[in-house]
């Protein structure tokens, strides 16, 4: 006989599971669908009703809802989105009106112009890394690092600016898939924010510190600028940046209230493969405490950012 009592269950007091409240019913499921007779629009439906399915769907309906009352829907992005092909994706938002500012970290710029010019882009560091050649792709270093040092002397421009300019100028082979380039045409601001020693421009001779931090400031302040207009609206959406954009937006956003502008009651969303401190608490919760909403999505942008889109278009099928 063991010597631990174990509790009796004969007084437990039972429910009946129609009197329960229970969280899922066979609508909620999600339905099968012919692939070879259905739209995006019947996929985008037939996915569960359930968790992050839905909270995606109301997502797409906040950037629906502000972009109808004119608010600002600002993609901040780190360098991945770039290398795992959206750039055509993000591109066609804007084209379409639904982006309003892109801010990017300047690894996304690096990648956005290596792009345009030569139609190739992320390096092998592995390789390259083993007897100092990583990072040293001198046109790369040349194209922005003159550019800046120019523009910072010459202009009043920002960072982003600068270099959509002059890959429009350079008639870049493949600038129909530079972001860079669709924001400036699309009267669209678009920003980069540098932490100087992160990228591989700042390890060339070309590299001018001042001309970076200045240029990388006037941005700062663009943003800043778009984000005082998140007032009763509007979303936020951070797409695959750990910790500079999440840093950035934090300060942009507490110098846009700082400044009297009432920047309350939007939106922000998170997407990244893993769940990480800065976003999930710079992103998704300080900034919409007590008005607002925040969404934290994981999976790999390349699935989750198309889905996106997708639901986004069914409801505002041109700009």
């Amino acid at each position: 006989m063991s010597k631990f009592k174990q509790v009796k269950l004969a007084g437990i007091k039972t429910i009946s599971i129609k009197n329960r409240k229970s969280k899922v019913t066979p609508k909620d499921f999600g339905r099968v669908i012919d692939p070879k007779k259905a739209r995006v629009s019947d996929f985008v439906d037939s996915l569960p009703r359930i968790l992050a399915a839905n909270e995606l769907r109301d997502l797409a309906q906040d950037i629906e809802r502000s972009r109808r009352k004119n608010k600002p829907v600002i993609l901040m992005m780190g360098a991945h989105v770039v290398k795992v092909g959206l750039s055509p994706l993000i591109i066609d938002l804007v084209r379409r009106g639904i982006i309003t500012h892109v801010a990017m970290n300047s690894a996304a710029s690096i990648h956005d112009v290596e792009t345009a010019l030569w139609g190739q882009t992320s390096e092998d560091v592995a390789v390259n890394i083993m007897d100092g050649r990583f990072g040293m792709s001198r046109e790369t270093g040349e194209f922005i690092n003159l550019e800046l040092t120019r523009a910072c002397r010459e202009t009043t421009d920002g960072y982003g600016e600068a270099l959509a300019k002059k890959i429009i100028a350079s008639k870049a082979p493949h600038r129909s898939v530079s972001i860079l380039a669709a924001c400036y045409e699309c009267d669209v601001p678009v920003t980069v924010h540098a932490a100087i020693g992160t990228d591989i421009i700042h390890q060339q001779p070309t590299m001018d510190g001042g001309a970076t931090g200045e240029m990388s400031f006037r941005d700062f302040k663009i943003l800043a600028n778009s984000i005082k207009e998140l007032k009763g609206g509007g979303v936020v959406l951070n797409v695959g940046s750990a910790v500079i954009l999440p840093e950035v937006f934090l300060k942009a956003l507490t110098v846009a209230r700082n400044l009297g502008h009432n920047a309350q009651g939007f939106s922000t969303a998170n997407f990244d493969m893993v769940r990480q401190y800065r976003p999930q608490v710079n992103v998704v919760e300080r900034p919409t405490q007590r008005h607002g909403r925040g969404y934290a999505f994981t999976g790999h942008h390349e699935i989750m950012i198309p889905l996106l889109s997708a639901m986004i278009k069914i409801h505002i099928p041109r700009g």
